[in-house]
């Protein structure tokens, strides 16, 4: 019992966020994790890219499609994945969100305007004649927080004018062993 409670006070220990902390996180290799607020009918992940650079390019019928290639900066990417219907071809279902951030990931607000600035694109990946593709996003609230020693909240709330969406929110706090910089 006794070392049930001392494992149970360092969890807690462990988890609190002290005041003293810096606001800078980097990210030391890939990380990918299973988000907690996702849809019921599907799986959601959260993937975070070390020393990448994302680029948007065109496709010769101008629809944008990403380039991930070896870079200076972390690119952080959203996946909803909805589950297949049984018995039903073309049912895959994906949307993305792409977002690329300096390889020291500090607090930051990125809204409208200034989520160019962060290169953030919704992908929308389905057997869905015309409602397909990636697209800026120019409507949102990106939030980036320190939570803990190993942690940042992503707070990003959004809009898509082209195409339908399913995701329109990503409230999700990244845990990973980092290298916080002073």
């Amino acid at each position: 019992m006794k070392k049930l409670l001392t494992l149970l006070l360092l969890i807690i220990v462990s988890c609190k966020s002290t005041k003293n902390m810096t606001t800078d996180f980097v990210v030391n290799e890939a990380i990918l994790i299973n988000t907690i607020n996702c849809p019921e009918n599907g799986d959601c992940t959260i993937e975070l890219l070390p020393n990448t650079s994302l680029e948007f390019k065109k496709d010769e019928f101008g629809n944008l499609y990403p380039v991930i290639s070896e870079g200076s900066k972390t690119i952080f990417k959203f996946i909803y994945t909805r589950k297949s219907i049984p018995n039903t071809q073309d049912s895959n279902y994906s949307e993305v969100v792409f977002a690329e951030f300096d390889a020291t990931i500090s607090e930051k607000t990125f809204t409208n305007e200034t989520l160019k600035d962060a290169k953030i694109h919704f992908g929308r990946l389905c057997y869905c004649k015309g409602e397909t593709g990636y697209y800026p996003i120019k409507n949102g609230e990106f939030n980036i927080t320190k939570s803990s020693k190993n942690a940042f909240k992503i707070d990003f709330n959004f809009k898509i004018d082209e195409v339908p969406q399913i995701i329109s929110a990503i409230n999700e706090t990244v845990c990973a062993k980092s290298n916080a910089t002073n």
